[in-house]
């Protein structure tokens, strides 16, 4: 498992596209993972034949520990268990292991490269482990026979060795980086920690366990993950995100992006000293102008609607108002003037609310800008956002008028100062030119950091973007 960037230390296995038999190709996508940022798709750095998935679709996984295994030698893969060959390949001819490897991917003029990490060095030679040589007491004519069979299975062996960035030495516990920040975390010394991980590697719930003693059973049973058997397992784990407990409760475990937002929210409504304020205004010149822009040639095949001319609004006030585009550095305790607009669109989407951004939005012309809306949009409804998509964010429209709601009080995205709230659109009594009639009204709620943002810099912003709302010709005027 690739650390696929910003630092994470895990990630889930949505879905395989291959099974044990498939040959792949270098590049070839394999699978689809979702951190806590998005879901990215992972390819293959080899040429082969899929010998063994080690875990299923479901299944949380750390970063660096192998999930796949292949077949670089060109044949089919072998018969026998990877739990019963491993062990051998390790005893017989641990040295020539990664020079195999090699061999095979040098005539492509590549040498296969796990995606996040650097290339492996081929002189690594590692000592077999106390546990390898003791599973295998005689073997003395497999070496030279059975090196290029074991090849399938050696290679992903010794990726996780690499990825640690531990050898083997008896004085130092194994134990991969997420778990060892864990264990520091928790104080917990890995040396008196019990291991009960394969091939001796210490597993976060050994070390959960050395931190707080539980009941044997509750703490053993994450430990004999299916690697063996990675066929049978999926539907145990598949049905495992779902924690019934009887007929009136269904538990569902907090993970991915939702666990991610979850706690990013809590972090700024209980940093930033929020306020919001709000305003109601008669929108119908937009709408009439959104009809006129829809039915014109200038803005033919692209997308029209209100929330790309509310976009625009922002942008033109925040040129007048470019105070309300900044951020609070509390580490520095400086205020960080943004002359840029990365625009971020929140969107619902089915593993939790996300939110991209269009990058330097403000040089953006409206056709460029209702690209780029529908693009962003349609990019996160399929949950193909990119971690990349979702930083470096100055300020957010959050659209809750789609799902028929007047307004609300939007906490703020962590890093910037100012959100804004588009509520519904509807048809209301509205006094227009001395007169009641029927005027198409919405409400614009906007939170910000009291700490950078005063009552009459959000004032002045939002009266400005209504003004643009209600009199459309200002986006010309103003801009």
């Amino acid at each position: 498992m690739p650390d696929v960037g910003e630092g994470l230390t895990e990630a889930e296995i949505l879905k395989w596209y291959v099974q044990p038999g498939d040959t792949v190709e270098d590049g070839q996508v394999v699978c689809e993972v979702e951190t806590a940022k998005a879901a990215v798709e992972l390819p293959i750095p080899f040429d082969g034949t899929v010998h063994e998935l080690r875990f299923p679709e479901g299944t949380t996984v750390d970063v660096g520990q192998v999930i796949i295994s292949v077949s670089v030698g060109g044949g089919a893969a072998p018969e026998a268990p990877v739990a019963e060959a491993a062990p051998v390949a390790q005893a017989a001819a641990p040295a020539p292991v990664a020079p195999a490897a090699e061999e095979e991917a040098e005539p492509q003029g590549r040498t296969p490269v796990l995606v996040g990490y650097g290339v492996a060095a081929s002189s690594t030679k590692r000592r077999p482990r106390k546990a390898a040589q003791g599973a295998v007491p005689a073997a003395p004519a497999a070496p030279a026979q059975a090196a290029p069979a074991a090849v399938p299975v050696a290679v992903p062996v010794s990726v996780p060795e690499q990825l640690n960035g531990h050898g083997h030495g008896a004085g130092r516990p194994l134990a991969k980086p997420p778990v060892r920040k864990l264990a520091k975390d928790l104080g917990v010394d890995l040396a008196t920690v019990v291991p009960t991980g394969p091939d001796g590697i210490i597993t976060r719930e050994d070390v959960h366990a050395a931190a707080a003693p539980v009941p044997a059973p509750a703490v053993e049973a994450p430990a004999p993950t299916p690697v063996a058997q990675p066929v049978a397992a999926p539907a145990a784990v598949q049905a495992a995100p779902v924690v019934s407990t009887d007929a009136r409760e269904t538990r569902v475990p907090v993970k991915g992006v939702r666990k991610a937002t979850a706690a990013a929210m809590v972090g700024s409504a209980f940093t930033a000293p929020h306020v919001t304020e709000f305003v109601t205004f008669d929108i119908t010149r937009t709408m009439k102008l959104v009809e006129e822009l829809k039915s014109g040639t200038d803005m033919a095949g692209l997308r029209v609607n209100p929330l790309l001319l509310i976009a625009k609004a922002v942008l033109v006030a925040v040129r007048r108002n470019p105070e309300i585009n900044a951020a609070w550095d509390e580490a520095a305790q400086e205020i960080v003037l943004k002359h840029y607009v990365n625009l971020g669109i929140a969107a619902a989407t089915p593993r939790g609310l996300l939110v991209p951004n269009i990058k330097d939005a403000h040089a953006q012309t409206l056709p460029e800008l209702s690209a780029s809306l529908s693009e962003l949009i349609s990019t996160a409804r399929e949950g193909k956002t990119t971690p990349a998509a979702m930083q470096g964010g100055t300020f957010t429209i959050t659209n809750v008028g789609v799902f028929g709601v007047d307004t609300g009080t939007p906490i703020l995205n962590p890093g910037e100062s100012a959100i804004l709230a588009v509520g519904a659109i509807k048809l209301q009594p509205w006094v227009h030119k001395g007169k009641v009639k029927p005027r198409q009204v919405t409400t614009l709620a906007l939170s910000f950091d009291h700490r950078l943002v005063d009552g009459e810099l959000g004032s002045k912003f939002l009266a400005d973007v209504a003004a643009i709302l209600e009199q459309p010709k200002r986006l010309i005027s103003w801009a």
